[in-house]
């Protein structure tokens, strides 16, 4: 295994770890992000984001304060969103309608949280370097993703 997939495989088991007996959404995506931000090199946001009236509510998340409500379709989570698909931006300064949070992100990682095929939110990760994520990370973010959902009522 390489070292990316080592790190996610060791992340998967401590996170169903802490998912064990517990159903609640948001204290697995508390749980969750604190996890990811403490063990993931070179990121300075992890989040989820919820799918609430037609839109993207912030979640549990770690690192600076973050934009509250995103529409469907803007930026890289509303994208996300509206597609079902996850999305890896090398640098979201290119990405068309990109919406700045925290201006020191540079990468971003989206992965839709897609229950029994109705979207529930989005797990985000950014980075302040850019091209921080290739395709082991997003791999491994969409399990992560995947346990969660199914760690979660909803």
């Amino acid at each position: 295994m390489t070292p990316s997939a080592d790190l996610f495989s060791d992340i998967e088991s401590q996170l169903a770890g802490l998912f064990a007996g517990e159903r609640d959404l948001i204290a697995n995506a508390a749980n969750c992000s604190a996890l990811l931000f403490e063990r993931l090199p070179d990121v300075n946001w992890v989040g989820f984001y919820f799918l609430r009236e037609g839109e993207l509510v912030l979640g549990p998340f770690q690192g600076r304060p973050a934009c509250i409500r995103i529409p469907l379709g803007r930026g890289v989570c509303g994208t996300v969103a509206r597609d079902g698909s996850s999305l890896r931006v090398d640098d979201v300064h290119e990405f068309a309608d990109h919406i700045v949070c925290d201006a020191a992100s540079n990468a971003e990682v989206a992965v839709p949280l897609l229950k029994e095929g109705r979207l529930l939110g989005v797990l985000d990760v950014d980075s302040p370097t850019r091209a921080r994520f290739g395709a082991e990370d997003q791999a491994g973010l969409e399990r992560v993703a995947a346990l969660f959902i199914a760690s979660v009522d909803g």
